[in-house]
Order: C-alpha cells, then structure tokens, then sequence
C-alpha cells in the first residue's frame, strides 16, 4: 500500500513545490492482514469486485479510466471521479497489471464531510491515509499512447488556472503541453481520506504494501507516473 502511496509522492516532488504532502502513514503495529470485522469486508469486495470488473477493459465500459503508469507494486490506476464512495461496492480507483487483470481498489471518503479517518465498513480508521488535493492531466502521445502528469493545487492556481475547474489551457500554460488539443483530460484529485486494498488474493495481507503474487513489469516506475 505504502509503495503505491510513495510512487504518486514521488511524482509530484518532481513536478511541483512544495510537494504534495500525506498524512503520517497508518501505525506500524497494524498488521497488514486484516483484523476482526476486517475480515469480511475484504471477502465481500474480493467476490463483488473480482465479478464485476475482472478486467481493465471492464473498468473502462464502467466509467473508469487510466491516469498513471504502472508503478513499483506493478498497479496502474483507473478512476471514475467519484470520490465519495457510498459503500464498498463503489471504489473511487481500481488498479490492474500491464495485463489488464484486476489487482485492487481504492475506495474514498471526502475530507470536506469528514475531517477525522472514517470509521465504516469495520474497517480500522487507521488504515485511511489522507491525500491532499492536487491536479492530474492526460497528453496525448505518440502512437495513440497517453502521457500522465501532475501537480499541487497551489501550482496549478500560480500557473493563473482554477483548482476547483482545471481547465487544459492552464496546462498549457505550465509547459506541460504543447497546446490544447494535446491535453485529453484535466482533473482535481481532492483531498480525501483513502483507503487501499488489495483485491488479488495476497498472501502478505489485504492491506500490505506489496503482493508476492504479483511481478511488475520491466517497465515499472521507469515512466513520470
């Protein structure tokens, strides 16, 4: 989990300053393997998630899309913008291996309507991790390929743009793109409470911070995101 975290952090050190910042991590003493209650809120997105989107391309059909490059876990993410997950059978992200088979989930509580981790689902409050607001954009690259950037809020707003309504003019501006057309998607990533779970059966834990059933790729993390 703490990798998928430190890969977005990354990202935005060297893209922005100052950098986004996150919450403390979720305390050492909480197993990665999940506790009590925990327990079959993991069993129950595991079958509901693993039926419903099993594949990338399923995500896609659903609303989700593709905003980052494989990272160090061998995840990329999909999004869908909504994020306010109203229960566990709404992730706001899921993420698949550069094969498109469904690897985990990312569900979200907006920090706007909880200033505190949440405590639902029976879930432990401490394993919510807090992101502060930021932008994401999506280039169009060569060979009909996608290029993925961000940046804080605060630099977005510098650049003469509107973090609230990211418009791609703003990127442009910021010498991420050439010019309008080359940006297919701009976005607010608000600041939320997260919560992120490995669907793929693994074997260290459903919330540990990496899975050893899964290998990235060669090409993990060499990319901006």
């Amino acid at each position: 989990m703490l990798q998928r975290l430190t890969c977005v952090f990354s990202l935005l050190a060297l893209v922005s300053a100052p950098a986004i910042a996150a919450a403390p991590a979720p305390k050492a003493t909480l197993s990665p393997v999940p506790q009590g209650s925990e327990v079959a809120f993991v069993k129950a997105i595991q079958k509901d998630l693993m039926t419903r989107f099993p594949t990338a391309a399923d995500a896609e059909k659903a609303g989700y899309f593709r905003f980052g490059n494989e990272d160090s876990t061998g995840a990329i993410s999909y999004a869908n913008l909504q994020w306010q997950s109203a229960d566990p059978q709404h992730p706001s992200q899921l993420w698949y291996d550069v094969h498109g088979n469904l690897l985990g989930a990312d569900f979200s509580v907006l920090q706007s309507s909880s200033p505190e981790p949440p405590k639902q689902w029976g879930v432990s409050p401490g394993r919510w991790v807090s992101f502060r607001e930021h932008i994401h954009w999506i280039l169009v690259g060569p060979n009909n390929t996608e290029v993925y950037g961000a940046t804080s809020a605060k630099a977005f707003s510098a650049a003469g743009g509107n973090a609230d309504d990211p418009q791609p003019v703003t990127v442009v501006k910021m010498g991420k793109a050439k010019n309008v057309a080359d940006v297919k998607r701009v976005f607010l990533f608000p600041s939320i409470w997260d919560l992120i779970v490995w669907v793929k059966p693994n074997p260290s834990g459903a919330f540990a911070d990496k899975n050893p059933l899964v290998t990235p790729s060669a090409n993990a993390e060499k990319d901006s995101m």
